[in-house]
């Protein structure tokens, strides 16, 4: 290989680090925008005065999605006697879930079919750990201040990988590693058990949301949102309230 082609293929390979630092340098810039603004960004929404769109209060939120997962633990499931077509068809202009569920994105937890709810019935965020990252406090923040969800549930899982990791502590390919933070006070809270860890992590989350949100906070102390923590059991599938 010439000299001169050497030293074009590291000058290509210097450009490619530095584009590569400042995709990353921005991508970090524009959680802090999003953690700092989400509240700002709600209220400029169109319809941002809360109208809530279920009748259901935050109580009767929560024992319609308990009532679902013992219809799922009992294998009478009702959600797929539901015409999709309609459903579809309703749902196509407007959206009017009656809660939210934070969830794992393992894929032993399928949220709309545990709670033996079909389209439009949960707003449903995932993510690895069910933590609350700024974007999932966006999201949660508009289900509630838009949507008019008037409840809240962050759902842990037995055998939750990302919760084992961050226990572990161990290097890690990638941006995994990211996820190790937000579980970091569920580890001290109650590590290693992994079970007791995973539940801590559940209420950590779902403490974050009733305190670190504004939008959430003040809907909480009027009573118009409810957030609780919860934990599924793969065996079973029993999903077990933890406040």
């Amino acid at each position: 290989m010439s000299g001169i082609h050497q030293a074009r293929m590291l000058r290509q390979h210097r450009r490619a680090c530095t584009a590569s630092q400042q995709t990353f340098r921005g991508l970090v810039t524009r959680r802090h925008l999003l953690a700092g603004s989400a509240a700002t960004l709600i209220g400029s929404l169109p319809g941002a005065p809360v109208r809530a769109q279920s009748v259901l209060t935050p109580d009767a939120a929560l024992d319609q999605l308990m009532a679902g997962n013992n219809r799922f633990r009992e294998n009478r499931l009702t959600s797929f006697d539901d015409d999709l077509a309609i459903l579809r068809q309703h749902t196509q202009d407007k959206q009017e879930p009656f809660a939210a569920v934070l969830s794992c994105a393992d894929s032993r937890v399928p949220v709309e079919i545990m709670f033996d709810q079909s389209i439009g019935h949960v707003f449903v965020g995932r993510v690895a750990g069910n933590v609350c990252s700024p974007e999932m406090f966006g999201s949660l923040e508009y289900g509630v201040a838009v949507l008019g969800v008037p409840l809240i549930m962050v759902l842990g899982h037995d055998g939750c990988g990302a919760v084992k990791a961050a226990i572990a502590g161990e290097s890690v390919p990638g941006q995994i590693s990211a996820l190790f933070a937000p579980v970091r006070p569920a580890v001290v809270r109650a590590g290693p058990n992994l079970e007791a860890t995973i539940k801590a992590n559940a209420q950590i989350q779902a403490d974050l949301l009733r305190t670190a949100s504004p939008v959430i906070a003040g809907l909480v102390a009027q009573g118009k949102v409810k957030v609780v923590a919860a934990y599924y059991d793969l065996a079973s599938g029993k999903v077990s309230l933890l406040d």
